[in-house]
């Protein structure tokens, strides 16, 4: 819920959160003034802001919140919030220098400490650094910023402006089968890549595979990949008693008994419901327990 601000406590806000810089934030109001932008009210000021660009429309409604930290990761300014699951918040961001687009997945500090999360999120970062592939998303930079007690894990990554296969299906219906075969091929080719380099993702689904506007599809979620050559005689799946990782709809039989087994057989199953998936709609078993 948006508070009310004067226009200067608004302005305060703002030059604090270090989004405008202040001889900028001075030349866009004096700007504003001239061109007759009425700047009488908070709203109207924040409005303005964002229309010029100074401002992202989450940016604004965080400020507008009374929050004037959390915009920044080290080099990287964050835009907005691309999605939230169980274990990361993905943002959209820019490098404060370069001026490029990146995704930036951030775990939940509160879950730093909480059984295999943190290890889940360092190895994601190491299996995607590890690739190389136009049909995989690529990884930048892995950091941890330390905000007071706090410790802030994130995986700077390609970003990919277009939408999940999922998404596609669930907005616009089943695919040609031309069109959906160009899409699994493409998804095929990054698999191999991440096989050959000794990787299994082991949650390949159609919300794992984006799509650009050029129809160019690539893998997400490294997150649940682990190397063939495991020497770790207690593995993080294992060792947290977690046997089961992937989405149920999409898992290969034996990576639903246990997921510490399966390799690249069961991405290649993952891979087949994802293409059932893209022509009829649905997957192709969506009845029953897990287990069956």
């Amino acid at each position: 819920m948006a508070l009310k601000f004067t226009v200067e406590s608004f302005l305060n806000l703002v030059r604090q959160s270090g989004l405008v810089e202040a001889d900028q934030l001075n030349e866009l109001l004096a700007g504003f003034e001239a061109d007759g932008v009425d700047v009488r009210t908070s709203q109207a000021v924040c409005d303005a802001l964002v229309d010029c660009g100074a401002l992202t429309d989450w940016q604004a409604e965080k400020l507008q919140k009374g929050k004037h930290k959390g915009f920044f990761l080290g080099k990287y300014r964050l835009q907005s919030l691309l999605g939230k699951g169980g274990m990361s918040s993905v943002y959209l961001a820019d490098h404060v220098l370069m001026r490029r687009h990146c995704a930036i997945k951030v775990l939940p500090h509160k879950r730093v400490n909480d059984t295999s999360y943190l290890e889940r999120f360092h190895r994601e970062a190491q299996a995607v650094a590890s690739l190389d592939h136009p049909n995989i998303v690529r990884a930048y930079d892995v950091d941890r910023e330390i905000d007071g007690s706090t410790e802030i894990h994130f995986l700077v990554m390609e970003y990919v402006d277009g939408s999940s296969l999922q998404d596609l299906i669930i907005d616009s219906g089943p695919r040609e089968y031309r069109e959906a075969a160009e899409y699994v091929r493409q998804a095929a080719l990054g698999l191999g890549h991440a096989h050959d380099a000794g990787l299994v993702h082991r949650d390949i689904k159609p919300a794992n595979l984006l799509v650009d506007g050029d129809g160019v599809v690539k893998i997400l979620d490294l997150g649940l990949a682990r190397f063939f050559e495991e020497t770790d005689e207690n593995p993080i799946t294992l060792r947290h008693d977690e046997k089961v990782l992937g989405t149920a709809d999409y898992l290969a039989p034996e990576q639903a008994l246990d997921s510490h087994q399966a390799d690249a057989r069961a991405d290649i199953y993952s891979l087949g419901c994802t293409f059932y998936f893209l022509l009829t709609g649905h997957p192709p078993f969506n009845e029953g327990t897990l287990a069956q």
